[in-house]
């Protein structure tokens, strides 16, 4: 239980910010200071706030890929990710992670293909085993989208590390959902941090995590139940027939 993380706090440089894109984004230049949770911090909203963006931008100030993948990965398909990175300060522990992945659902499929383009030509190691056995074996284009997830998370990750994910439930089921949070408290038990955005009010239950909450140009910190994601599903699960009543009936 004395394990308090590897990233402590984040701060946004205020001087000279340019005026465009992702500085246009009002949650993206409101924030000043961020604290970290030393086992997991959320990151929710709406689309379009910003979640994203700052999750790029922090895995990119760590000297992860913007693509995804583990600090050695430094292809690029094409370079799309902002500016913001330059922008942010990132106050860390004396405690040094040994293992590292930045998880990024949009260009997954590329991660996948540089790790068989690694076993390809240029053996991972000439005398040992092959860089997807790291991954389960299995190379993930051969899997469903939600089935080499799986294979990250289960195979991957080995814990004393930071973990960066941008919507991981984005290609799970429920159930895989709850699974994840029984595989992210074992990874905790082993002294990992993870920073995660999510619109899952599944992973967002995991307990005692910090839960930031992007929405009116502010990012706030917010108790689970206060969140708006909770807020919704729960409204619409307690009473799905008076919500989908008023729902259509608008339409007619």
């Amino acid at each position: 239980m004395e394990f308090n993380g590897y990233l402590l706090s984040l701060r946004l440089k205020q001087e000279n910010l340019p005026n465009g894109y992702p500085f246009n984004i009002p949650c993206l230049k409101s924030f000043e200071k961020l604290d970290f949770h030393p086992n997991v911090t959320f990151f929710t909203g709406e689309n379009g706030v910003g979640k994203s963006t700052l999750i790029e931008a922090i895995a990119v100030s760590l000297g992860f890929n913007a693509e995804g993948g583990s600090k050695n990965f430094n292809f690029a398909s094409k370079a799309t990710h902002s500016e913001l990175h330059h922008y942010l300060t990132i106050s860390k522990s004396f405690r040094k992670p040994k293992d590292g992945f930045f998880l990024r659902g949009e260009s997954f499929y590329n991660v996948a293909s540089e790790i068989d383009k690694l076993d390809e030509d240029v053996p991972f190691s000439p005398n040992g085993p092959k860089l997807i056995e790291s991954y389960g074996g299995v190379s993930l284009h051969e899997q469903s989208h939600g089935q080499s997830f799986w294979s990250l998370f289960m195979h991957r990750f080995s814990g004393s590390g930071v973990y960066i994910l941008d919507e991981p439930e984005s290609a799970l089921s429920a159930t895989k959902q709850i699974a994840m949070l029984s595989k992210l408290d074992n990874l905790i038990d082993k002294n990992a941090q993870f920073i995660i955005t999510t619109h899952s009010p599944i992973l967002l239950a995991y307990p005692n995590a910090t839960i930031y909450e992007m929405a009116d140009g502010k990012i706030t910190k917010v108790k689970y139940e206060e969140s708006e994601i909770y807020r919704v599903y729960k409204s619409f699960l307690d009473h799905p027939k008076r919500i989908l009543d008023n729902l259509f009936s608008s339409n007619t």
